[in-house]
């Protein structure tokens, strides 16, 4: 297939992102009720998972939704045929996730994909929704300063974010503990001294479940997470992002964010608008994959 949406992205043509930013601002979703989407996530997910399935429900599709642990998996089937079986029952767009690393390459389908997580390699929808919450927040996105905290290791939002946020000239800078960071990276910074001088923070979740690290929860919030006492280093007009789930304690404490800076809950009601307006177009231009 010719992927013709990873060509643009990687000729710097960011004219799609703000194609989709515009479509979300309208509100103004067509019906698609003669396509059906499979939602296939071999990995756990609630906010990207059930935004798109709200996202196709509001675009009246017919959307079918898979898991791995009730499935034939159990039994032996392969992650390309569980594929192959979904494009025999003629499904019009697949929406997957995985835990392998840009797994799409594996994978040939008449009908397009929208990548909702690879591996630790790029979470694409969780960016576009990330930089319209921004973009919605202070009205152009160039000349920003995100700061990026945590768990940037093992991260897929990170590892998009870096990548895409530079094209639209912000400035990216990372902080977090020595063993889930490289703190020889050019855009390292230590922890106090990156709270002052973002206009976004960009908080990540510890992932327990990709190494066998262990965080004190209490330690990890005194010295690399957002409490009552560092949340006055950030700047006036700063605001806080996490792309969830979060650790309650860890991270953020529940009264930052529950914080005026926070936007968390807009971060998960724009990703609703921004997938609806990314499959719009999908299916309108036939792309054939989403990748950032």
């Amino acid at each position: 297939m010719v992927v013709k949406i990873i060509k643009s992205f990687e000729n710097d043509n960011m004219s799609m992102i703000y194609e989709i930013f515009e479509l979300a601002d309208r509100n103004e979703f067509k019906s698609y009720p003669d396509k059906i989407v499979a939602n296939l996530f071999f990995e756990p997910s609630t906010r990207t998972h059930f935004s798109f399935k709200i996202a196709q429900a509001k675009m009246d599709m017919k959307s079918v939704s898979f898991t791995p642990e009730f499935s034939s998996m159990q039994k032996g089937e392969t992650f390309i045929q569980t594929i192959k079986t979904f494009e025999s029952f003629g499904v019009d767009l697949f929406v997957i996730r995985h835990k392998e690393d840009e797994y799409y390459k594996k994978i040939n389908l008449n009908a397009p994909i929208i990548n909702a997580g690879d591996g630790i390699s790029s979470h694409p929808t969780q960016l576009l929704l990330d930089l319209y919450t921004i973009k919605k927040e202070f009205g152009s996105l160039s000349g920003l300063t995100v700061g990026i905290i945590g768990d940037v290791k093992h991260s897929r939002v990170a590892m998009s974010a870096r990548r895409i946020m530079k094209k639209f000239g912000i400035k990216v800078l990372i902080s977090g503990p020595p063993e889930l960071i490289d703190i020889k990276d050019d855009c390292y910074v230590e922890f106090k001294k990156i709270l002052p001088v973002c206009d976004v923070i960009m908080l990540l979740r510890i992932q327990h479940e990709r190494h066998k690290l262990l965080f004190n929860a209490k330690n990890y919030n005194k010295f690399y997470g957002l409490n009552s006492e560092n949340v006055l280093f950030l700047k006036n007009e700063a605001i806080i992002m996490h792309p969830g789930p979060c650790n309650i304690g860890m991270e953020i404490t529940q009264k930052i964010f529950e914080h005026n800076k926070s936007r968390i809950s807009e971060q998960v009601e724009n990703g609703v608008k921004i997938r609806m307006a990314l499959m719009q177009i999908v299916i309108e231009k036939k792309i054939d994959l989403l990748k950032l």
